[in-house]
């Protein structure tokens, strides 16, 4: 990579500062990467990138950190795109196994690339309003008892099972999902509640003088309404210098995360991976908090987005790297399998 010295001089306090967590000085320049510039001249460019916005100076040392500003500059034009072997290793073990559900290899690799980037990982589901119910079945399991099956447009499928008095008829149940798909079905998720209210009191005819169904239904709706967001490996948050020594801070950190609302506003809409730092974040809480994110496709549709969360400091060259490969591998992936699907059928 062919870089002019201050681009250079910029890179290596990016590097230096995610690598140790300490702010960066000439001298410290000059002695960890044999730089051939004299200390003076090393300064004059740090004054450069300071008046420009890319560096900062702390309040506790000399030396300086890369700003939000520095660190995008520093992934649109810096970075080496460097891979770990090792992540492709752990991913094909991942996917080698056909049999698995969309869901489960989702999962799996997101526990890879949090345990390969010491970072938290997080899937978030379609947008609410965007996905939409295409279906609702109920399947008896004994004379009083089923499981009621919600399937949307996005492929989500949520599952309850329910025991009903014994004085409820299952054909009056099956008579109330035949009326939940006829009201429900085409709905957003996000409006499925709302709709589930306005519409309790026609279930109520179906099933007299018992609301269990509509309870159970509405059990589901909520379900499938907030559940738009799982995380794995967020231990590894607890061992990043910047939270290790402040339990409240990460406990306030993560509670945000696993909030549909919050964690919708990551929830990529582009084509490529998109970077979220710092000050990008409208919450006080996640000010010294980065998430990259890139989307996941199944069938030709947006799935979800994969999310990795870390400290500011986060190594972007690495995480960048490592989610768009997992990324990139997962929608070939759904792509061949569907592919292969379709070719059986002809």
């Amino acid at each position: 990579m062919d870089l002019s010295r201050k681009d250079l001089i910029l890179k290596y306090i990016v590097e230096y500062f995610i690598r140790t967590a300490s702010p960066v000085g000439s001298h410290t320049l000059i002695e960890e990467y044999q730089l051939p510039y004299s200390s003076a001249t090393i300064r004059n460019e740090m004054a450069e990138l300071e008046r420009n916005g890319m560096i900062e100076k702390t309040h506790t040392s000399s030396g300086r950190i890369p700003s939000t500003k520095g660190y995008k500059y520093y992934i649109s034009y810096l970075r080496e795109r460097d891979l770990d072997s090792e992540i492709k290793n752990q991913l094909a073990l991942v996917l080698n196994e056909k049999s698995k559900s969309i869901e489960d290899v989702i999962k799996e690799s997101c526990e890879v690339l949090s345990h390969m980037t010491n970072l938290a990982s997080v899937v978030l589901g379609p947008n609410a309003d965007e996905e939409r119910l295409i279906s609702v079945q109920c399947i008896p399991l004994a004379k009083n008892s089923a499981t009621a099956v919600f399937v949307t447009d996005k492929g989500y499928v949520e599952n309850k099972t329910f025991i009903f008095p014994s004085d409820v008829n299952i054909v009056d149940v099956q008579n109330c999902v035949k009326m939940l798909n006829d009201r429900l079905v085409g709905t957003s998720i996000s409006a499925l509640v709302p709709k589930m209210e306005v519409i309790k009191p026609i279930i109520t005819q179906y099933v007299k003088d018992n609301d269990i169904i509509y309870r159970a239904f509405a059990e589901m709706l909520l379900k499938f309404t907030e559940n738009r967001v799982s995380m794995f490996g967020t231990d590894n948050l607890f061992d990043q210098p910047e939270f290790s020594d402040n339990t409240s801070a990460i406990k306030r950190m993560m509670k945000l995360l696993e909030s549909p609302e919050v964690m919708k506003n990551y929830n990529n809409k582009g084509t490529t991976s998109q970077v979220f730092i710092g000050d990008d974040n409208d919450n006080d809480d996640l000010k010294n908090v980065s998430v990259v994110t890139s989307n996941i496709n199944v069938n030709g549709q947006k799935r979800g987005t994969i999310a990795l969360v870390g400290p500011t400091r986060m190594d972007y060259d690495k995480v960048l790297s490592a989610l768009e490969y997992v990324v990139g591998e997962l929608n070939k992936f759904f792509n061949d399998e569907r592919k292969e699907d379709e070719d059986g059928r002809e």
